[in-house]
C-alpha cells in the first residue's frame, strides 16, 4: 500500500514535467477523502483542498501583472490602489488559485454566493476577481460611511455580523485581519507600486 502511495505521489509530480509543465507553473493542493485516498490538484473546487506545494519562483513576476488590474478597478470603484493591494495581500497572499476553507476563492478570496452576485463568473480569473472583490469593497465602504475598519471587518465576517455587534465582530479572526490590512496598506501608501 505504502508502495502504491508512493508510485502515485511520484506520478503527480513527472506527469506535469512530461507535458512541459514545470513547478513554477501551478500550486498544487491535496485533498485526503473519507476513504483515506488522497487526491492532488492545481484547480481545486471545495474547501477541503489545502496547499500542498506552493508554486514556486514565477509569484514575483504575476505580482506585477496584477498591478494594472488593481487600478483599474481602484480606479472605477473610487478606492485607494494601497487599500486593494493590501486586501489581496492579507486575503491570499497573491495566489490566485487559492481556496480557503470557508469556500473562499482567488486573490480577494470572494464565497461562491458572493461572486455570483457580483457576476464573477470565474473566480480564479485574476481580472474577475480582482474587479468583483473591489465593488464589493466599495459596497461594504459605502455601507459603513466610508469607515475603513468597518467596512474591512464586514468584508472579513460578513456586513449582517457587523450591524449584529454594532461594530467590530468580537472574533479574533477578523480583529487580526482589519490589523493586518491596515498595516499592509501602510505599507503600500508608503512603497508606491511595490508588491509583497
Amino acid at each position: 500500500m505504502i508502495l502504491i502511495r508512493k508510485i502515485l505521489i511520484a506520478g503527480v509530480f513527472l506527469v506535469p514535467f512530461l507535458a512541459g509543465i514545470t513547478p513554477a507553473d501551478a500550486d498544487i493542493y491535496r485533498y485526503v477523502d473519507a476513504n483515506g485516498r488522497v487526491h492532488f490538484t492545481d484547480t481545486p473546487t471545495h474547501g477541503r483542498w489545502d496547499m500542498y506545494r506552493k508554486e514556486g519562483s514565477a509569484i514575483s513576476s504575476q505580482h506585477h501583472s496584477y498591478l494594472s488590474i488593481i487600478r483599474r478597478c481602484a480606479k472605477s470603484y473610487r478606492l485607494e490602489e494601497a487599500l486593494v493591494k493590501a486586501v489581496i495581500k492579507v486575503e491570499s497572499d497573491y495566489q490566485p488559485h487559492i481556496v480557503s476553507k470557508k469556500g473562499a476563492q482567488g486573490l480577494m478570496q470572494l464565497i461562491p454566493e458572493t461572486a455570483k452576485s457580483l457576476k464573477v463568473n470565474n473566480p480564479f480569473d485574476p481580472s474577475e476577481n480582482i474587479r468583483g472583490g473591489s465593488e464589493y469593497l466599495r459596497r461594504m465602504l459605502d455601507l459603513f460611511n466610508n469607515d475603513l475598519e468597518l467596512a474591512l471587518a464586514a468584508y472579513n465576517s460578513g456586513p449582517s455580523t457587523v450591524q449584529r455587534y454594532g461594530g467590530i465582530p468580537p472574533y479574533n479572526e477578523t480583529r487580526n485581519y482589519v490589523k493586518k490590512v491596515k498595516r499592509y496598506l501602510d505599507h503600500y501608501r508608503q512603497s508606491g507600486d511595490t508588491l509583497l
